[in-house]
């Protein structure tokens, strides 16, 4: 896959992978679900989905935003840090791509503890950006977490955590240089010639050789984490 484009596509294979290991009928909750992106996954589980559903897909118009966004599939709506169920409902819980949208990501993981069986195993797959663009504002608070911020607060409610790099060094910057055309068009009054396009097509190729060849800028700079927390006897 070219540099910079395999962002989305390593997060959903990770995913998949990691439902695929929760045992059948377990219960599942997806905590930010929006268009229940990850339900398709889950047909071997008992799944619940919740979400604030108060973001738009227009939101302010400032930074990135997704033009529409489908909560009708959403069973729970409530805030992150206040869901309706009892103590130690579920068997797992998804949260993707969520915890940048919180004013208190903290509280929102304490939540996700609570609604989650206080029994050996239970299980938590959580993604967030390493660091990222301003998007659906203004539900945004934080531009990315580092594995030192996942180990720290989900070790003290008592989880083990599994962590896996989404991309590194090189492909951020090329995932940034596939932005760039669009960047140029909204907020520069120039846009790109034929010779500058033709040097960020030589400059994607470059990333692409030193992402090959890479041996471990995702401690410096990556998409974002994938983790599997599991809890602790």
């Amino acid at each position: 896959m070219t540099a910079g484009l395999s962002n989305d596509a390593n997060r959903d294979a990770w995913i998949e992978r990691q439902l695929g290991l929760i045992p059948a009928n377990n219960k599942i909750i997806d905590i930010g679900a929006g268009p229940c992106r990850y339900k398709k996954f889950c047909s071997h589980l008992d799944y619940t989905s919740q979400d604030f559903c108060q973001y738009t897909g227009a939101g302010d118009g400032q930074g990135l935003q997704s033009g529409s966004w489908d909560y009708s599939q959403i069973d729970i709506v409530s805030d992150i840090t206040d869901i309706p169920v009892g103590d130690g409902t579920f068997d797992a819980a998804i949260c993707t791509e969520v915890l940048e949208h919180l004013p208190d990501p903290i509280q929102g993981l304490r939540e996700i503890s609570r609604v989650l069986k206080r029994s050996e195993g239970a299980t938590l797959l959580l993604t967030a950006p390493f660091a990222c663009l301003t998007h659906q504002s203004p539900h945004f608070y934080y531009t990315g977490f580092s594995e030192h911020f996942y180990t720290t607060h989900l070790s003290e409610l008592g989880f083990d955590v599994e962590i896996e790099e989404n991309g590194n060094f090189f492909e951020c910057l090329a995932q940034e240089i596939h932005r760039l055309p669009g960047m140029a068009a909204r907020f520069s009054n120039a846009g790109l010639s034929d010779s500058m396009i033709a040097a960020l097509r030589d400059l994607l190729g470059c990333l692409g050789e030193l992402s090959a060849r890479d041996t471990g800028s995702a401690k410096l700079l990556s998409h974002g984490l994938h983790i599997r927390a599991t809890r602790r006897s």
